[in-house]
């Protein structure tokens, strides 16, 4: 397959993520289509049920418009349900979550502007927002991947393994402790709060949440009538968590990508020149420089010191 010329590799490329798609509708549509229509049959009969000890009671139409007016505030995130714990959407916790579901792109899709000033100013803010959050993860990951890997590579110049085995014990270790201490850990303490989820939900909501998909189906807290104070508390807690595994993840990301099959896949369907240095040397091989020997001493200049 080397042979092909770079237009046929990337339709390829095209045709195999368009076979994933479909794969991905395929299973979609086999697993969810039962449940939904199980669903909509079940709301359907409480509606009936309701019309028919109710109905008299209710002007034509009346239900049908409750209905709406409450299901068109729900998709802002306004709900009358409950103990009235959570009325108040826009207060400091909610509003620190919402920005930060903007800068991180996790958008829950909980609570949206209700407002024409409300979303034009969250245009301004994403547009502003995200180039900055992209360039401080940026430098995050610049200063704390090489600190992660030096253990790496300690222990690859220890047992001298190859460059290879070496570049996968370190993306397995990281992937196990991010997965471990991010979407384990996590989903284990949200299990044994939420009480009404199962800890494959758990592990659901904080997968989407790091891989930034959102869904917003399931949020910890929500709609369980807790006092004002711990539900709030949740909110902060949910915002260290996103800013926090989101680094992480992209961390464990960043490594994965410097394994050679990953590398030899990416040098595949890109371009077909020689390798520049930047390819062919990785973060490991330069900690293993930094920690194989001191450099030795710079030979003593001619010059005379300035004072």
């Amino acid at each position: 397959m080397g042979g092909l010329r770079p237009w046929a590799r990337y339709g390829l490329l095209v045709v195999a993520h368009l076979l994933a798609l479909g794969l991905g509708a395929a299973m979609l549509q086999v697993l969810e289509g039962p449940p939904a229509l199980r669903l909509q049959a079940k709301l359907r009969a409480e509606r009936a049920t309701f019309q028919a000890e109710y109905g008299a009671c209710l002007p034509p139409g009346a239900l049908e418009e409750l209905l709406s007016t409450a299901l068109a505030a729900q998709a802002h995130g306004v709900s009358s349900l409950g103990n009235g714990s959570e009325t108040r959407n826009w207060d400091l916790p909610s509003a620190l979550l919402f920005a930060a579901s903007i800068l991180t792109t996790t958008g829950y899709g909980h609570m949206a502007p209700l407002s024409a000033g409300g979303k034009a100013f969250c245009v301004v803010y994403a547009a502003l927002g995200l180039p900055a959050s992209l360039a401080l993860v940026a430098s995050l990951r610049h200063c704390l991947l090489p600190l992660l890997s030096r253990p790496g590579a300690w222990v690859a110049l220890r047992w001298q393994l190859a460059p290879a085995r070496a570049v996968l014990l370190r993306a397995a270790a990281l992937g196990l402790l991010v997965a471990g201490t991010f979407v384990l850990l996590p989903a284990l303490v949200l299990w044994d709060l939420q009480g009404d989820c199962s800890l494959l939900e758990a592990i659901y909501f904080c997968f989407s949440s790091l891989s930034t998909i959102g869904l917003g189906d399931l949020l910890p807290g929500r709609g369980h009538g807790l006092h004002p104070l711990l539900y709030h508390l949740c909110q902060l807690a949910l915002l260290g968590y996103l800013l926090l595994g989101l680094l992480a993840m992209l961390l464990a990301v960043e490594t994965f990508a410097e394994l050679p099959q990953v590398r030899a896949m990416v040098k595949f369907f890109g371009s077909s020149g020689p390798l520049t240095a930047e390819d062919q040397g990785g973060i490991l091989d330069q900690d293993e420089l930094a920690l194989s020997t001191l450099p030795p001493p710079a030979a003593p200049s001619e010059q005379a010191p300035a004072c």
